[in-house]
């Protein structure tokens, strides 16, 4: 058994299987890709990586296993599963996926390569664990893999309580201990027992506070976009495939761009933290709806009319269409007098929060500093978005009113 000090559950001990997993190139490989990105730009002391939350992952696992009564081979996959969820991410976490998933056609938990054919399978066939059942319950299969990845997985509990601990900000904080002792199975389906309608209310709350603070900051945004951008050109080059960098870790991503001619620019910007100023900032009303459904391709032809109009190089426009506002974790299920519902259809609070994720919901344009007058009037034409004849100067700074508190020097 091996016993790890941990900032967050304290002491976790590992054993069985995960304890031979940690050592493994892949596991290790975790202590190298940040668990938040480009938000350590934000919150500086956000540098808690992949590694620790897998071990918390795990841990929380065990926890809810033993409430659960789990034991035997299916308790070891399970725990397994926890400590290798995330050893399909790209570097940076989850800012380059989409874009790496358009080339490679894999997420970060489509993980069966490297549970087979790397020594964590055979670390794992050594167990007398099925590598391929272990991926399966990592994508969320079966009725345990609820627990790895679903509506109410350990993975959430323990990521939201972490990013809270390290960014410091609180709003994340939840009762993760009542969490894992009132997870229950009810038809098969992973449940909060009687009595927590709000438990999981403040599991949604926890992840509704976090996302305009942490996790989709004005800043962090930036900074997540440029990567991408630079990460595109540098696998359209011949030396380096999507492929590779998805198995690359923080560094080996930075290093790559420094080196590359058409890349090196981000590089620099991003150690000197020289990001992108925002010149658009629109509201979900405010921007059509053909402009949100837009694909990849439509996207990188606005930005070269943008530029153009503007008159500024086209690598020095972004256009940062977020994700249609979704609340998943409103289908989490709770037993309210004997009967399962869901949390959506019985908790008044998810329809407030719904609300307010869509009114935090922000298209962006970004561009260098001493452009972005002249580019947010452009982008305004050519995106045909709707605010009213407002200078686009002015619309940011009101909306940069509300948001001070949260800026940090955007």
């Amino acid at each position: 058994m091996t016993t790890i000090k941990d900032s967050v559950h304290d002491h976790i001990s590992v054993d069985g299987v995960a304890a031979d997993l940690l050592d493994t190139g892949p596991v290790q490989r975790l202590r190298r890709v940040a668990q938040l990105g480009t938000v350590k730009l934000v919150y500086p002391s956000a540098n808690h990586t992949r590694f620790e939350h897998s071990l918390g992952v795990y841990h929380l696992a065990d926890r809810a296993l033993a409430s659960l009564g789990v034991e035997g081979v299916e308790a070891e996959r399970v725990r397994a599963a926890a400590l290798l969820h995330d050893i399909g991410h790209a570097p940076f976490s989850h800012n380059v996926e989409e874009l790496l998933h358009r080339h490679t056609g894999l997420y970060h938990d489509d993980v069966t390569d490297l549970l087979v054919d790397t020594e964590v399978g055979a670390v794992l066939r050594e167990h007398d664990l099925d590598p391929g059942r272990i991926a399966g319950l990592i994508a969320g299969e079966g009725q345990y893999g609820q627990l790895v990845s679903g509506e109410l997985d350990v993975d959430r509990m323990d990521y939201l309580v972490r990013d809270a601990h390290h960014t410091g900000v609180p709003y994340g904080t939840i009762d993760h201990e009542r969490l894992v002792r009132e997870l229950t199975f009810a038809d098969g389906e992973l449940v909060l027992d009687e009595g927590n309608v709000q438990t999981a209310e403040s599991l949604l709350m926890a992840r509704a506070l976090m996302t305009p603070t942490v996790y989709a900051h004005p800043v962090a945004r930036i900074s997540k976009a440029m990567l991408r951008r630079a990460t595109e050109r540098l696998i359209a080059t011949p030396d380096i495939s999507a492929a590779e960098v998805r198995r690359m870790d923080d560094y080996d991503l930075i290093c790559a761009l420094r080196m590359t001619p058409d890349t090196e620019e981000f590089a620099e910007r991003y150690d000197r933290r020289d990001l992108f100023k925002r010149a658009v900032w629109a509201e979900y009303g405010d921007t059509p709806e053909r402009l949100r459904s837009a694909d990849h391709g439509e996207i990188r032809d606005l930005e070269a009319d943008i530029a153009d109009r503007a008159a500024v190089p086209a690598g020095q426009v972004v256009l940062d269409v977020p994700a249609e506002p979704s609340m998943t974790e409103s289908t989490s299920e709770v037993l309210v007098g004997g009967e399962v519902r869901r949390l959506g259809d019985h908790s008044p609070l998810v329809t407030g929060l719904r609300t307010a994720q869509k009114r935090q919901w922000r298209m962006g344009v970004y561009t260098v500093a001493d452009a972005t007058d002249r580019v947010g009037r452009a982008a305004v034409d050519v995106l045909g978005l709707d605010i009213d004849g407002a200078l686009v100067s002015e619309v940011r700074r009101r909306v940069n009113a509300s948001l001070d508190e949260f800026e940090g020097g955007a």
